[in-house]
């Protein structure tokens, strides 16, 4: 009996190897990201409660710029992750055509199971990670918007 990669290049299945690694470390790069962002924005929100609970509230202006620089986080995070989301979409594109030189090709075919049922927001589905965690920027910046509405002209 004949191992399943006998015959094949070697350096095909090191490419692979190569590939589905630097993958995978995009995506935790991503995570990353996603934390540092986080955090900058929870701390954002903080300052703005922690300078408008004092007894002399601060120019009107400051707690402004303090939004702004928020809703400028809030975009680069998004813009980040839309660039990351390009980045491993193109790796995955390089994995599946090497995976069509080995026996089995297991991103393809787990994309293909996860894509089979067509999107339907009311049951249950897999949504993509990358569909999922862009909203949360978009929530931050609408939080900054009102926030510096508010503040500066409410």
């Amino acid at each position: 009996m004949s191992h399943p990669t006998e015959g094949r290049d070697p350096a095909t299945l090191d490419q692979y190897k190569l590939a589905a690694e630097m993958a995978d470390r995009v995506s935790a790069r991503r995570g990353n990201a996603n934390t540092y962002f986080v955090s900058l924005q929870s701390a954002l929100v903080a300052v703005l409660g922690f300078l408008t609970a004092g007894a002399s509230a601060p120019d009107r202006w400051v707690l402004v710029a303090v939004c702004s620089a928020g809703l400028v986080t809030a975009t680069t995070w998004y813009l980040l992750l839309r660039s990351y989301r390009d980045l491993n979409r193109a790796k995955y594109e390089v994995i599946c055509r090497i995976e069509a030189q080995l026996p089995h090709q297991v991103f393809s075919d787990e994309w293909i199971s996860l894509k089979r049922d067509p999107v339907k927001w009311w049951r249950p589905r897999y949504a993509e990670l990358g569909t999922v965690e862009r909203v949360v920027p978009l929530a931050f910046a609408g939080l900054n918007v009102a926030l510096g509405y508010y503040i500066g002209w409410g």
